[in-house]
């Protein structure tokens, strides 16, 4: 059973990222104040959730959220301010759209800056282990794959709707067929060979 948050602050926001480890598309991150009674048998790590569950978990999260945010970084900027950054960068952004101040921020995995002068800290697998950032979770995976089934249509090739970006070894030999797109992360290994691309 997951606990509701880490902190003893009411406004407690948990943060996570989706999309890290992908050749295409965003890193996207979300911040979620649930309410002190909130109360979930489902939700859980959302890579340990199937596709139905997120999907149904999604809009209870949001309506029952006393606030969330969600954010998207896109290529380029990945690209210029390195991985890391940028899903720290989208975490920053995600918490700065929460309508209630967030007094204490948990963040999913080992790596943050912080932000204002709000504590925080960080929890390795905290997605299996708080239900805000459980949530959170929840909200970045939903929206980061929402996201690339519409740039999927632009370039169905590359199969992004099965696997979102992610270097399955179906979409390194697309990447090998057909080059890369704008949607590609340019600093990312794309080929285990890193065969040059003309950019």
């Amino acid at each position: 059973m997951l606990g509701l948050k880490y902190s003893e602050f009411e406004f407690e926001c948990g943060t996570d990222e989706a999309g890290r480890g992908c050749l295409a598309g965003p890193v996207t991150a979300a911040a979620v104040i649930l309410p002190i009674d909130f109360e979930n048998d489902i939700l859980n790590d959302s890579k340990q959730l199937s596709h139905k569950k997120r999907d149904v978990l999604k809009p209870i999260i949001e309506s029952a959220a006393v606030s969330f945010g969600v954010t998207h970084i896109f290529e380029k900027e990945i690209d210029n301010i390195n991985i890391l950054n940028a899903s720290i960068l989208a975490m920053h952004q995600s918490i700065e759209k929460l309508s209630t101040i967030t007094e204490f921020i948990a963040v999913d995995g080992n790596k943050f800056k912080p932000f204002k002068d709000i504590p925080h800290k960080t929890i390795i697998k905290g997605d299996g282990k708080y239900l805000n950032i459980a949530a959170a979770s929840v909200l970045a995976k939903t929206y980061r794959d929402t996201y690339m089934l519409k740039i999927h249509e632009e370039f169905p090739m590359y199969n992004w709707k099965q696997n979102k970006g992610y270097p399955t070894a179906e979409h390194r030999e697309a990447i090998k067929k057909h080059g890369i797109t704008k949607y590609h992360r340019k600093s990312f290994k794309l080929l285990p060979e890193q065969l040059t691309f003309e950019f």
